[in-house]
Parts: structure tokens; sequence; C-alpha cells
């Protein structure tokens, strides 16, 4: 078994079935590699079995009923946190970084085992299993237009599915009275703590014009146009932030008052209002919703600070929003951060801070309950020196 050998070539997955040879295209998301060892699973596969082969890399290719192969992922995971539980002298953290790095690598193991599931999919998104859904909406938002047959994790189709709903019922967001749709692979705007920090914070004077750097659904962008901002450039690298703050907008009301435009951080010009919401910790994303999470060593938040001076109109203001999570877990001291704003020529005129109300806050038994607990987040406004 292995996967295709140019390494500019849409990967592939090969097994064996019926006495013959099989392949398929492979996709995933999270960018997990096309599994090097498949075996056929159908109905009849016990759980335990199918649990030990998961854990070995051995994916499982479903045969059988569709809503068994859902019972059976359950029974996965049901499996993994046990094992989690139950594990010998589980090892003390020196440290919250450490705790931190413990618990996203036990994270990611748990998530490659139950990712050994497969589905196979025909050319036109249709699952070829008993009682399998109509999923070609959901696979036409995340994967685009069907070229060919595929396999891929039951888990990341469920993934689908979740994000479809998400897009096609909203998220209500109270400081706009409204509703944003998030595509899949752009952050869900759930944290309502921060959207009330941007909605409260005073507007500077001449703010007429903003600029919004990573815009993702366009929330920021919606909340400063129905404060009465007259002109906001909201930008983003990802194509499909683009399109979804796009959609969003104009469902809303404002294009006519908000340009989304690709760019990497800044747009051309100067602004009296310029707006940030970096990923909140120092790390690497290993998958694409990922990304509003994790910024390897800082660039976005380095980018920003780096580059807000030469972009700020006389007189303006920048607003940075951001969690203290990555201070109580170690990863980036407040030190840093205050060291960052002054090297790049800036004050902190001001500093408006919330609790997160979201339910991790109070759950005692969350692995980094101990930093969840303590953080706050922070709408940090700067100013040129």
């Amino acid at each position: 078994m292995s996967v295709s050998p140019a390494p500019d070539a849409p990967a592939r997955i090969h097994w064996s079935e019926g006495g013959a040879d099989h392949s398929a295209l492979w996709r995933s998301e999270s960018g997990m590699p096309a599994p090097k060892k498949v075996v056929i699973a159908n109905d009849q596969t016990p759980a335990d079995t199918a649990y030990r082969l998961a854990c070995e890399g051995t994916a499982l290719l479903w045969r059988g009923d569709f809503q068994n192969a859902r019972q059976l992922l359950q029974a996965l995971a049901r499996r993994a946190d046990h094992k989690g539980k139950r594990a010998k002298a589980p090892k003390i953290p020196a440290s919250p970084a450490e705790a931190f790095h413990l618990h996203r690598q036990a994270q990611s193991q748990r998530a490659r085992t139950l990712a050994m599931l497969l589905i196979p999919f025909d050319a036109d998104y249709t699952i070829p299993l008993r009682r399998a859904p109509d999923v070609s909406l959901a696979c036409n938002e995340a994967y685009g237009r069907p070229t060919e047959p595929f396999v891929a994790s039951l888990r990341e189709l469920l993934g689908l599915i979740g994000a479809h709903e998400w897009r096609k019922n909203g998220v209500e967001i109270a400081a706009l009275g409204d509703r944003i749709h998030p595509y899949y692979g752009v952050f869900s705007p759930i944290r309502g703590e921060y959207l009330e920090l941007v909605n409260q914070a005073p507007l500077p004077a001449n703010a007429k014009l903003a600029f919004d750097i990573g815009t993702g659904t366009g929330v920021l962008a919606a909340l400063l146009a129905r404060r009465g901002v007259t002109k906001i450039v909201a930008t983003d690298m990802d194509q499909r932030a683009l399109s979804c703050a796009r959609e969003n907008l104009h469902r809303l009301g404002f294009d006519d008052r908000v340009e989304v435009v690709k760019a990497d951080l800044f747009p051309d010009g100067q602004a009296p209002l310029i707006v940030c919401n970096p990923p909140w910790l120092p790390g690497r994303p290993s998958s694409s919703i990922e990304s509003a999470i994790y910024d390897p060593d800082s660039r976005m938040l380095k980018g920003f600070l780096g580059g807000l001076v030469a972009h700020l109109a006389a007189g303006g203001e920048g607003w940075l929003i951001l969690s203290d999570l990555a201070e109580h877990l170690g990863l980036r001291p407040r030190e840093q951060l205050l060291a960052m704003i002054a090297a790049a020529g800036l004050k902190v005129v001001a500093r408006h801070d919330v609790r997160p109300t979201h339910p991790r806050a109070s759950d005692a038994s969350d692995p980094l309950h101990a930093a969840r607990a303590a953080e706050v987040t922070s709408l940090w406004r700067l100013a040129a020196q």
C-alpha cells in the first residue's frame, strides 16, 4: 500500500478487495496523509477489532450500512476516551505550557485514530452505502465541484455536515441584531464577548474609514458599519473567508459600505481606525479551521503590530482584540506582547477587558481549566508614539 509517488499530484489511497487492487482519490481537509494500510470493514466488524486496527494505523474502508458506521465511530470515540482516562501514571506537567502541549498531543492522537474509519464517495458526492444521507451540498461547500470518486474519513464528513448546518442556520450576533453565516473552514464568531468589546469601545472622532484585517466571516466589518463607519476595507488571504465575508455583508445590506479585498494583512493607504482579531495562540494549526486559533510564531500578530504605524492616519487608533490565554499557558508572556507593541512604535491608549462566558471557562474537567478560568479577552487601543 502506498500513496501516489508524484509530490504535486493529488494523493491517492490504495487497497485490495475481492482479489483485486483498487485506488481512489484521497481527500483530507486537515492535511492527513493517505493511510498506507487499508482493510475492508462492514457491519460485522467488531468495535474492539476496529479500534485495535485504528490505533495501529490501519484504516477501515466501510462497506456496510452508513448509520452503523456512525455508531462504530461513536464506539471508537468511547474507547479512545476511556483509554485516556485509565492511562497508568499519567505524566504530571511541569508547567502550563507542557500541559498544553500534552493536551494537544493527546487530542491529535485521538483525531488520527478516529480518522481511520473511511467512507467511499462517487463522483457526484453520492455515498454508495445503505441509508447514506444526501451530502452533496455539504461537500460542494467544502470541496467545490466534484471531479471523480474519492475516499475520506467519516469524521471529516461529519464535520462537513456540521459546518453546512452552521452555514445554513447562521450564528446569532446580539451586537448586530442579526445572524452571521460561516463557511466551512472559516472560524465561527461564537465568542460573543470580544464582539461586544468592538461594539462598545469608543470610536476615534474621525473614524469615517476603517480597515478590518483578517476579516474572516466579515463580522467585525459589519459591526463597524452598523456603528456608522462610512467605509470599511476588509482583508483576508483565504478565498473561503473572502467569499464568506462578501455573502454575509451583502445579506446584511453593508456591501455598499464594505469593500472585501484579498491582501496579506493591510490594504493600500491609511485609515483612522484599523481593527484586527488575530489567532490568539502561537502554534502550528493542524487543520484549516485551526488557522483562526493558532498563529505560527505569532506571525499575524507581529505583522499587524509591525505595519500599524505606517497605515494609521494621524490621530488614528489600532484595535487589537486578543485573549491572554497564551499568557496563562506560558506560551507568550505579557512582557513579550508589551515589548512587541513598543518595538513597533506604538503606545497603549486604553485597554477594555472582558471575561469569557463560554462553557469551557467553568469546566473543571478540562485539562486546561486553570488557564481558561483565568482568561481575559482585551481590546487594546493602540496609537503611534
